[in-house]
């Protein structure tokens, strides 16, 4: 056999076959459907028709009874309470001291020392007795009418111009007539010669002294 006939014997075999399974598709088809179209018919042949009923619907319920009418009673008058007024003390002031700020207290300078006391080498020297500058006619005329008389203690001061500067009296007589009139008398008419320092100047001095005053016998 040759290769033409092999190959033609081929292409009628496939041809065969492809016949032969379109038939059988065929066959199936028409099997499936014939039964689908029997099991349908029977179903609805089956199938029953009734009516559904609706429940009738729940009575009504009952109204609720109305509320009894309560009549509007206005409530009592009540008199409010007394007004009870309490007086309180105001609370107590509290004053707190308050601390003064603290004083810078500058002490002052010390004052200079004195000067060193000049040394006297000749004490002021009356020019005559004390006494001698008083006389009877000196007498007060006070102190004569009252018969007054005694001793008048005193202490002068000499400047350096041998005069009188200051008396005070250092023992009282017991007259102030007769002590005023020492004292007068003195810083008027006393002289002296001024005291000298250490270097030959003239410096002031103190003198003290006493004078008796006796009334005059006649």
């Amino acid at each position: 056999m040759s290769y033409a006939q092999r190959k033609q014997m081929s292409s009628n075999r496939f041809v065969a076959i492809i016949v032969v399974a379109l038939i059988h598709v065929g066959l199936g088809y028409a099997l499936v459907t014939g039964l689908a179209y029997n099991v349908a018919k029977k179903a609805m042949e089956d199938l029953k028709t009734f009516d559904v009923e609706d429940e009738p619907p729940p009575p009504p319920d009952e109204p609720p009874p109305p509320p009894e009418q309560i009549p509007d009673t206005p409530p009592p008058m009540v008199a409010p309470p007394p007004i009870v007024r309490t007086n309180v003390a105001p609370p107590p002031m509290v004053v707190t001291p308050v601390a003064p700020p603290p004083q810078i207290t500058v002490a002052p300078p010390p004052p200079p020392a004195p000067p060193p006391p000049v040394r006297r080498v000749q004490p002021a020297k009356a020019r005559a007795n004390l006494a001698s500058y008083i006389t009877n006619d000196d007498y007060p005329s006070s102190a004569l009418r009252n018969e007054e008389q005694g001793t008048t203690g005193f202490r002068l001061d000499v400047g350096p111009d041998g005069r009188v500067s200051g008396c005070t009296v250092t023992a009282p007589s017991g007259s102030s007539a007769l002590d005023t009139a020492t004292c007068r008398l003195l810083r008027s008419r006393a002289r002296f010669t001024p005291a000298t320092d250490s270097t030959g100047a003239r410096t002031s001095d103190s003198v003290s002294g006493r004078i008796r005053w006796q009334i005059p016998e006649e």
